[in-house]
């Protein structure tokens, strides 16, 4: 890359970044170019310049942070640990990405994607990508313990998946602790996993569960 080139680097991310700090005040709806590039101290032209659109500048911040989340979270199931140990750090990464607002920009982004077909279709691209790395991890407990349960690695990946889905919309909407159990449910799943793991050889089958 020339030197040249380096200011347009740094302006798009001055705009992601203010793009970031609106969305999470504002939600999607009420965003604004204009504000976004007031916060970022550029004209509003150098936004469409960059980005094309309102759209087009929500989905590139979304696919930065998506994609940097689900690299680290990929090298993390690649570890050699226990998967219930894995499974552990996947609940502690849900506190992370709902401290830093990753979560509210993609609950925001599915909302928005539910009335607008350009955008779901960008929002369940991306998506697919957590599916995807779920059920090559319900791939690798088949692998070693054998049927699990009444679930195919398919459907067991998507049951996690959906359930992660599903909790941080309900977390984002204020039932913590004191209203449901949300937190703590995700993490009884990493203690099933455990006794799994440490109660039965890997080359034995799991149990049904009835």
């Amino acid at each position: 890359m020339t030197d040249a080139a380096a200011p347009a680097v740094d302006t798009g991310t001055l705009i992601l970044d203010a793009a970031r700090s609106r969305l999470l005040a504002d939600g999607y709806a009420g965003l604004s170019t204009r504000k976004v590039a007031e916060e970022a101290g550029v004209p509003v032209s150098q936004l469409h310049y960059h980005f094309g659109s309102k759209q087009g500048l929500i989905l590139a911040l979304f696919e930065e942070e998506n994609q940097r989340r689900l690299a680290r979270q990929t090298r993390m199931y690649a570890e050699d640990a226990p998967l219930w140990q894995r499974y552990e750090r996947a609940c502690d990464f849900l506190e992370d990405d709902l401290d830093s607002g990753y979560v509210r920009v993609l609950q925001e982004l599915i909302a928005a994607g539910w009335s607008n077909a350009e955008l779901g279709a960008a929002v369940r691209d991306l998506l697919g990508g957590w599916c995807a790395l779920l059920i090559e991890v319900a791939r690798e407990a088949e692998r070693r313990y054998g049927q699990l349960g009444p679930f195919t690695a398919e459907e067991l990946g998507t049951l996690i998946a959906s359930a992660f889905f599903g909790s941080e919309s309900l977390l984002l909407l204020g039932f913590d602790r004191e209203v449901l159990p949300i937190r703590s449910a995700l993490r009884r799943v990493g203690v099933l996993i455990r006794q799994l793991e440490e109660g039965r050889p890997h080359d034995a089958g799991m149990p049904a569960i009835s």
